[in-house]
């Protein structure tokens, strides 16, 4: 490796290492309480060599939410186009699940921690279900309304999206902020969450004809 690539895999180094600490930061103490004092301190850097990869808090802020949002975006895409809606809801419940759960520190900044309005929608392209989560679910609960099969009272995709993305929520940020109190006794998140999911869409499903 060259000095040149050398000096570039440093700097991504210390980029991956400010946001990290950055993230556990404004999740901790929130947005407004965090400095950018605070994190260079944290990182033993000085504000001064902060700035010199991000320019303000917003920006830092932004780029973690493009990083996460982004991620969550992959994990949808990963499910591929399943030809059902009703079956790719619950793929999407499952995904959505899963990604709590192998990044909660990054699921509590996305969904659980307080920002600056509009900070985040600028991070990513709205509506693109390649960059954007919530398009994803909201095209599947488009198609499930176009598909017939729903309660006729259920015919805004948008409502629907809410409702199921609220649901799974509960569950994994319950988990996420009380899972280690052994007052209740918890059930495994995954099988609580499909479960729920599946109560749900079968909730939302037109009566079988006799």
């Amino acid at each position: 490796m060259g000095s040149k690539e050398r000096r570039q895999r440093e700097r991504e180094d210390t980029r991956r290492m400010i946001l990290d600490a950055a993230r556990k930061m404004f999740v901790r103490q929130g947005y407004e309480a965090t400095t950018m004092r605070a994190i260079a301190q944290e990182v033993e850097y000085t504000p001064t060599a902060l700035y010199h990869h991000f320019p303000s808090k917003d920006a830092l802020f932004a780029e973690l939410c493009a990083i996460d949002f982004g991620d969550l975006a992959r994990a949808f895409l990963k499910i591929g186009r399943v030809a059902d809606p009703i079956e790719r809801l619950k793929r999407i419940g499952e995904a959505y699940v899963e990604f709590a759960r192998a990044h909660p520190m990054q699921y509590q900044l996305m969904f659980m921690t307080p920002s600056p309005g509009g900070l985040k929608k600028r991070t990513i392209t709205r509506g693109d279900p390649s960059e954007d989560a919530y398009a994803f679910l909201r095209q599947a609960c488009s198609d499930a309304v176009a598909s017939g099969r729903l309660r006729e009272e259920l015919n805004d995709p948008d409502m629907l999206a809410q409702m199921v993305w609220s649901t799974q929520h509960g569950i994994v940020s319950l988990q996420i902020v009380k899972g280690d109190d052994d007052w209740i006794d918890w059930r495994d998140v995954r099988e609580t969450a499909r479960l729920n999911c599946e109560a749900m869409i079968r909730g939302v499903l037109k009566e079988p004809t006799r």
